[in-house]
């Protein structure tokens, strides 16, 4: 085989890359949380806060409808693949979740339907 070698500096660079993507992002999430949790604490002070609405029927028709296709596309590749083996639980899960979302979402009656 031909192997190349790589320097002990390139090395040491390379494997410093991943910690500092995690520090990068950990420290973009912590100010961000920071700054989201300053603007609703002045926004309760005014007196202008108003709880978010979360459509859960939307999120679960979208949901459903995404986890159900993924799942499908898995389901029959990996039949073809390697026909029935635990494999096949990789797009049998997403598909059995999408399928409990768009189950939810048709039996869901929301209880206020004057949304704002």
């Amino acid at each position: 085989m031909n192997e190349v070698a790589t320097s002990p500096v390139a090395q040491i660079i390379i494997s410093t890359i991943p910690i500092v993507g995690i520090l990068v992002g950990g420290f973009v999430v912590f100010f961000f949380l920071l700054w989201k949790n300053e603007q609703t604490k002045l926004i309760l002070k005014t007196d202008n806060y108003k709880p978010p609405h979360y459509n859960i029927a939307a999120f679960s028709l979208l949901t459903g409808i995404l986890l159900t296709a993924v799942g499908f596309v898995l389901s029959l590749l990996f039949m073809l693949i390697d026909g029935l083996t635990y494999s096949l639980l990789g797009g049998l899960i997403p598909l059995a979740l999408g399928s409990g979302f768009i189950i939810f979402y048709n039996i869901y009656k929301p209880k206020d339907t004057n949304h704002d």
